[in-house]
This record gives C-alpha cells, structure tokens and sequence, in this order.
C-alpha cells in the first residue's frame, strides 16, 4: 500500500511539475520560437513515422477571411461517418442546411475505410494568443500510412470532395441575396451579399399564363442545366440570360421565383443603385455562386441605360407642358447627382457578358422593365438576354389557372361571360387573383366570379372613356396644331410683305 501511495504521490508531482512547466513556456517563450521548436518536434516524429498527414482549415490562408469550399465538403462527407462511428458528436442548427446538423466535435477523430484502406479524420481548435483579438482556428486533418500515398491523393480525395459537394447541395437552404451598400460594410467576413431563406411559394403550376408557353420554358430551363459540355463545346459561357417584360402586374417577379424553385437555384437581387461603380459591380458578380439566379429588377430604372432611344412626344405636347416636364426632369437630375450611381452602361455589359461573366459558373441573368422599348438594343440584344418573355395581360387560359389556384374549379356558369370579358379587357393578372381571392368564409367562387365580372365591366368602360377622352384630346390638339400653324404662316407672310416694301422703298431712293 505504500509503495502505490508513493507512486501515487510521485506521479501526482510529475504531472504538476509538467503543467507548471507547460504553462511557463506557453507564456514567456516567444511565439516564433515556440513555433519553431513545434515544427523540429513534428521533423522529428516524421523521420521516425510512416503516417502522412493533410490539414484543411476553416478558412483559406488569403487573409482568413474567405470560408473554405473544400472544409465544408468534408464536414459534409464526413456528417454520415460521424453520427455511425464517433464517439462525440456536435449538434447544430445551420443555417446553410434544411435540419439538423450532426458533426465531429472539437479533438474528436473518426475512422474511415476506402478500398480496403483506413485512414483517419481528426478536428482540431487552435486558439489565437492575441489577448485583443482571441479566435478560434478549426482544421480537420486526414491521416493515413504512407504506402497510401498515391490513392489518397488522386482518388480519395476527388471521391470526398465529390460527394460532400452532393450531399451540401441536398441539404442546403436555398437563399435571397441583396448587394449591401459600398459604404456599409462592416468587416469582409460579412462579405458584400446579406441574405435570408428563399421561401416563395411560386410555381410554374401555379403561374398564371399560358401553358404551352410554360412548357416552352421549362423545357428550355432543363437544356440550360444540362448543357455544361455543350457550353464548353461551342466557346461559350455557361449561363443565359432572360428578359420579362410587360405591364405591372403581369408575373415577372412570380416568374423568377417560379424558375428559382424549379431549377433549386439560388437568387441574387441586384440593386445597381447601391453599387459605387464599374469595379464593384464586377466583384459583386464575383461573389455570387453557380447555380444561382442574378435578378436586375425595372432595370429601365435603375440607371440611366437607355442610350438615345427615348421617343420624343413633342408634337402631342403644348410647349407649355414640354416646358414643365423639362424643368422637373433638370430638378430630378440634382437631387440625383449626389447619391448616383457611377455603374455605366458599358460596366453594366462587361460584368454580365464580357471576360468575367465565365468565372462564377452556371449562372442564369434576369432583367425585367414595364418599358422594354425604352432599352439599349445593346443591353438586350440575343446573346445577352437569350429568351425574351412577354408577359401579358390576363387571357382566358390565365384566368383558369388563377381560379383553379384561389377556388379549386375548373368550369362555371360564368365561364363564357368572363372568356368575353378578357378578350375585351385590359387586366393584369394581380388584379384578376385580387377579385378571385375570398374576402370572407361567407365569399363562395359565384361571389367571387361575379366580382371579377362587374370589375372587368368597369375597367371596360372606363377604358372606353379614356378612349374617348384622348380622342378628344387629340381632335384639340390637331385643332391647336392647325391655329398655330395658320398664325406662324400669316406672320411669315406679313414679315414677307413688309420686307418687300422696304426693298421698294429703297430702290425709289436711288432713282
């Protein structure tokens, strides 16, 4: 029993000895030197040591700022082996994933087995010194024999990458980006894109347009993802570009989200007014990641981008009211002049379609504008934006979709009355679902149909009388248009006449 307490005793004092002696070295040794010793010490055991070692951080060495891609395809990889083999585990709630994330927990290690070889996965902390600044350092290290070499490094490794990737695509929650302010970044770990889930419902079902023109899309939609050799094959970028026009209230935005859920893509919504310039719009088209939908909403009113194509509408104007709009344009153009933005409309076509449009992936750009005359031919020209897609004023084929979505019919008495209407009436498909959504549990569909009815009669008479009003407007104006010309002639004449008269006068003089 005393020989026990006594080697008790002994190893109780050693161990303490060892802290106190650890802990002097960790404080009054220089970190260059500690560091140096570390890496005599793992010279040393590798000399003596079949075992080969790869570390992968957290984070990539450019600065630590920038979260590495291939760290979490392991830690996804890896997230199956750890709930069935590791003895400590991690839970989290991501905010990248759609449940539960179970992982290795910190100075934890996990075995795993490829082609009959075993190698082994170990998470590892490393906590700064730097009292200012204290931070935490993860790395997951792989470790396997040497005769292993060749595998692990060619095969391995390309089959952890791949796989992780699949399984972090699976899990992953899809996401809305808006560009933060130039002037509002707080650190470049925030990065230049916040973001939250992407949760809209919208769906190509539930889309209000015609179906064969639906079709037409989706089909399109597939080819573009599959298409990665066909891309590379013919020289080209992979990405596609989408111009939505038409009327407010026809779908656009629905549309992008309907093309987002069914593609799994992410969205990107860029706000070009916040962006500073040429070059910061270039490293925000950086930042974004394939498989990902950039969305340029009313981009005639982002920026100033319609080149020289605006109509001119002098001749159907008094000069009074030319007058009045020039002044209040001037008036606009100052109170933008300070907080415009200096994104051009030759940056704008370099970022989207130019050397650096290749460099982020498959990529799908969309722009939409209620005025699509008003654009660059340049901006939307084939190539840029691929498929132009109108969308229209709700037709017949519309509304069933609609009333199938808000009612859950499919035929009515008011059916044939309503088809009519549609193909008389101007109504975007916002306000026809406005009309067919229940006001109250007492509101059946023949309430609601029979309110869509009265109000496509009252938007067909009124547009009947702003019908009749601008051609009233025009008769005054064509009236106007004929007095001024009348009164500029009968003054060029009388200017004429008393010219005339001078010449004559003059000439009498000399007689």
């Amino acid at each position: 029993m005393l020989e026990a307490g006594s080697i008790w005793g002994f190893t109780g004092t050693t161990m303490a000895s060892l802290m106190f002696f650890w802990s002097m070295y960790r404080q009054f040794v220089p970190y260059q030197i500690r560091d140096y010793l570390e890496k005599c010490f793992y010279k040393m055991i590798g000399l003596v040591s079949n075992s080969v070692h790869i570390r992968f951080t957290e984070y990539t060495e450019d600065k630590g700022l920038k979260k590495s891609q291939a760290y979490d395809s392991i830690r996804n990889y890896l997230s199956s082996k750890s709930t069935a083999r590791a003895q400590r585990l991690k839970a989290n709630e991501s905010k990248n994933s759609k449940s539960l994330v179970l992982s290795l927990d910190d100075h934890e290690a996990v075995e795993d087995v490829f082609q009959g070889v075993k190698v082994v996965w170990s998470l590892s902390v490393r906590k700064s010194d730097n009292e200012s600044n204290s931070t935490e350092k993860r790395y997951l290290t792989l470790s396997f024999h040497n005769r292993d070499r060749d595998m692990i490094t060619t095969t391995y490794l390309d089959h952890v990458m791949r796989v992780g990737k699949e399984i972090g695509l699976k899990n992953r929650e899809r996401k809305l980006y808006t560009n933060n302010s130039s002037q509002d970044y707080s650190s470049w770990r925030e990065g230049r894109w916040s973001n939250v889930p992407f949760e809209h419902p919208a769906t190509f079902e539930t889309l209000a347009m015609d179906l064969e023109k639906k079709d037409e899309i989706k089909k399109d939609l597939i080819k573009f993802t599959k298409g990665k050799d066909y891309y590379m094959k013919v020289g080209k970028p992979w990405k596609r570009g989408y111009l939505l026009f038409g009327p407010p209230g026809t779908g656009k935005s629905t549309m992008i989200a309907a093309i987002a859920n069914f593609l799994e893509y992410d969205v990107y919504d860029l706000e070009l007014t916040t962006v500073k310039d040429n070059s910061e719009l270039k490293k925000l088209m950086l930042d974004t990641k394939g498989k990902s939908i950039v969305v340029i909403e009313d981009i005639d009113c982002s920026l100033d981008l319609t080149g020289q194509r605006k109509k001119k509408k002098e001749e159907d104007e008094d000069e009074e009211d030319e007058e009045k709009k020039k002044e209040a344009e001037k008036l606009l153009k100052r109170e933008r002049s300070e907080r415009e933005s200096k994104v051009t409309l030759s940056g704008l076509l370099n970022a989207i379609d130019g050397l650096w449009s290749a460099c982020s992936g498959e990529k799908i750009i969309v722009f939409t504008t209620n005025f699509v005359d008003n654009l660059d031919p340049a901006l939307i020209r084939r190539g840029r934006m691929d498929n132009h897609i109108e969308m229209s004023y709700c037709r017949f084929e519309a509304f069933k979709v609609l009333a199938k979505n808000y009612l859950e019919i499919e035929s009515h008495n008011l059916y044939g009355e309503i088809e009519r209407l549609l193909e008389e009436t101007d109504m975007s498909p916002a306000d026809v679902a406005e009309n067919l959504m229940p006001k109250s549990d007492e509101d059946d569909a023949y309430v609601c149909l029979k309110r869509l009815v009265k109000s496509l009669e009252e938007e067909k008479e009124k547009a009947k009388k702003l019908a009749e009003e601008e051609k009233k407007k025009k008769a005054e104006r064509d009236e106007r248009r004929k007095k001024k010309k009348k009164t500029e002639e009968e003054q060029k004449k009388n200017k004429e006449i008393e010219e005339t008269g001078y010449v004559a006068q003059d000439s009498v003089k000399k007689d």
